[in-house]
């Protein structure tokens, strides 16, 4: 199977309140100062690059990654890099990323680029790194893909939701989870499993003295389908979404196995889902978006996500 992948896995500038400013005075000691974060390093996949074609900053951020990375330059972990202050930071995320573009380079990316292996950002003196990633090993973005777009027809949906008395055929339930067939989705999020658990492990091996923080995916599947808002039959997105439910579940669990302190993006971003109005919604299904003025990747979180997904690290690694 070809390396070359489109940015699609399981998208400007975002306003932070004073409610961000939480105190960075947290440790294993009751008063006692934390230690500031000097070395920070993030991994992940298109949802923790927050990927974009173009904001208010312009082209995507080359900094840390090549440009067809598509790192958006308000991605979670560069706010929290300035949030925190730390005087050495490398954001390794790139759009498609998987677990094996942890140890070996990530190639053939759009635009012809090549993202160094993730796991050479990590140094021995590193003492953070966040890591989101999980979704494109389960093959989750292209199944939600093969849900969009479907022609319409006569099929019934909840009411009030299709004001046009037709929806889309659908059929990517029936695709990979078929009645009395196997859930395929359901299968390749538990074999993703022990993938995401070794690469923590080795986290820990490469950054013995490193917090290590797994991300799961904020809360962009809604429960029921919103056609024509997002042109996808009801049976299809309640699959979808409770396909959603699984890989964070994995993700979480993963966490455990791996020594990894567990951040939740999900629950405080709930009712922020793609079905939401424009200046709600924290993940777009076409690219524009106007809560974060940009021109993003369809189907991924856009800038107003990124500071939800930041608030919600940032909380962890200052709960100590």
């Amino acid at each position: 199977m070809s390396r070359r992948r489109n940015l699609l896995g399981p998208l400007a500038l975002a306003t932070l309140t004073a409610a961000l400013a939480v105190p960075l005075t947290a440790g294993p000691t009751a008063g006692a100062e934390a230690a500031p974060i000097e070395e920070y390093v993030a991994l992940g996949d298109s949802w923790s690059a927050d990927v974009v074609l173009a904001d208010t900053n312009g082209p995507p951020d080359s900094t840390f990654a090549p440009v067809d990375c598509a790192q958006s330059h308000t991605n979670y972990p560069k706010l929290l890099a300035k949030e925190l202050g730390v005087t050495s930071f490398r954001d390794a995320t790139c759009g498609s990323a998987k677990t094996d573009d942890f140890y070996a380079p990530q190639e053939d990316l759009p635009l012809g680029g090549t993202n160094p292996a993730q796991f050479d950002r990590l140094t021995p003196t590193t003492d953070l790194v966040t890591v989101g990633i999980g979704g494109n090993d389960a093959g989750i973005a292209g199944a939600a893909m093969d849900c969009l777009g479907a022609l319409p027809d006569n099929e019934t949906v909840p009411p009030g939701t299709d004001p046009t008395g037709s929806a889309p055929t659908g059929g990517c339930k029936d695709k990979y989870a078929p009645e009395g067939g196997e859930d395929r989705l359901a299968r390749q999020i538990e074999q993703s499993e022990p993938k995401l658990v070794a690469a923590l492990q080795e986290i820990h091996r490469r950054s013995p003295e490193a917090r290590v923080l797994m991300v799961d995916y904020l809360a962009a599947v809604p429960e029921h389908a919103c056609y024509p808002m997002v042109p996808i039959s009801e049976e299809d997105m309640v699959y979808l979404h409770a396909t959603f439910l699984k890989l964070n579940a994995m993700v979480q669990r993963a966490a455990a196995a791996g020594g990894a302190e567990f951040v939740d993006t999900y629950t405080p971003t709930l009712g922020h889902d793609v079905c939401q109005g424009p200046t709600v919604r924290y993940a777009e299904v076409a690219g524009p978006s106007v809560n974060g003025p940009a021109a993003g990747v369809p189907a991924h979180p856009n800038s107003a996500g990124a500071a939800a997904q930041f608030r919600a690290v940032l909380a962890q690694v200052t709960a100590g």
